[in-house]
């Protein structure tokens, strides 16, 4: 910007000084040419404009010299007065960065401030989107929170007043309430702490604390937590995995990736089918995959699986519903590591892939 100053400074100085040399030669060759044009003609003592002629012609040197002082003069003050519209412009273009939606436009020579303007008109405009949106998430952070814990809570009140009130009910029923007032309050944990862990991946700085992890090991422990439910649901699971690739990465957070995706294949798997998580090396990358048999998600959907509290079903209330946050956090951890993770989904499959650089990874000899 300062160079930018310099070189407008020096291009009006510039301009000022061409016109003021223009000047003065234009007005020299035109005395030449007026004395030789009028010497043409005969001329008497008495007539007035041959004496104002004379006296010019006579004092050709004061002359010229007069008339360059007053028509440097003029010069300078156009390109004073045109500098003070050039500040005039700015100062417009300024409000402009803030009261409209077009573009600035500026004359030639301050092109390089129109561009600098645009820029910050264009980071101003995509800070205040981004304000917006950062107002409506935290918006949708308090809808979200107040109607996940409303059903649940209400369920759990709702069951705790039954057993209260009502005294002479069947040890088998008290058990069932019991059974479903202990799910409900279940459930309020598990969006609690959802609603925790995003709030903490969002508003502090994650430090990663790296360590060696082997992912055979990883998915195995994974399956092995999951096997209640997925025996529940009458659900397999086969892992391909070279026992001989270790990743180097934060294996708390890495194990919350997959236990996100792994998480949400068991939920939306049909029963009686098999979950297939795999590793392996491709090219400069290290290509994780988690497979499930489901419903085809369609492809308006699957741009929005990594959203933060967007989830496919509409039926919020259910046990296995989440508050729709697993998959963004999942996102936000594999970013972290520098690597990426997209969604596919055709023929009733549903696949997660992580990629992560191979930079990451190390194998035993």
């Amino acid at each position: 910007m300062k160079r930018f100053r310099r070189s407008l400074s020096m291009r009006i100085f510039r301009k000022y000084l061409f016109t003021s040399i223009i000047f003065t030669f234009s007005m020299v060759v035109f005395m030449i040419c007026s004395k030789i044009f009028l010497g043409n003609f005969i001329w008497y003592d008495d007539s007035f404009v041959y004496q104002i002629l004379h006296w010019i012609d006579e004092n050709a040197m004061f002359t010229i010299i007069f008339v360059s002082v007053v028509g440097w003069v003029i010069i300078f003050f156009y390109y004073w007065l045109k500098t003070f519209r050039y500040l005039e412009r700015l100062i417009y273009a300024t409000e402009e960065l803030y009261e409209s939606d077009d573009l600035i436009e500026l004359p030639d020579e301050l092109k390089e401030v129109e561009n600098i303007l645009n820029e910050i008109k264009l980071k101003i405009q995509h800070n205040e989107r981004a304000a917006k949106e950062a107002e409506q998430r935290k918006n949708d952070l308090v809808v979200y929170l107040a109607h996940d814990l409303k059903t649940p809570l209400t369920s759990v009140i709702g069951y705790l007043t039954l057993l209260r009130e009502e005294t002479g009910i069947s040890p088998e029923l008290r058990q069932k309430y019991v059974s479903i007032t202990l799910d409900c309050a279940e459930r309020l944990e598990d969006l609690i702490n959802e609603f925790f862990e995003i709030t903490r991946f969002n508003l502090t700085h994650i430090t990663l604390e790296m360590s060696k992890v082997n992912m055979k090991r990883l998915f195995e422990q994974i399956v092995f937590e999951f096997g209640p439910v997925m025996r529940e649901k009458k659900l397999t699971c086969r892992i391909e995995a070279d026992p001989e690739i270790v990743i180097r990465c934060d294996g708390e957070k890495i194990q919350r990736v997959f236990d996100n995706l792994v998480r949400n294949a068991v939920n939306y798997s049909f029963p009686d089918t098999e979950i297939f998580l795999s590793v392996r090396e491709r090219g400069e990358n290290i290509v994780c995959v988690c497979e499930n048999c489901g419903n085809t998600i369609p492809e308006e959907k699957l741009d929005r699986l990594f959203e933060q509290f967007y989830r496919l079903d509409a039926a919020r209330a259910t046990r296995s519903g989440g508050a729709g946050l697993g998959l963004a956090i999942a996102k936000e951890i594999v970013e972290l590591h520098g690597g990426r993770i997209r969604a596919e989904s055709h023929d009733d499959i549903i696949r997660f892939t992580v990629v992560l650089p191979k930079g990451m990874t190390e194998t035993k000899n």
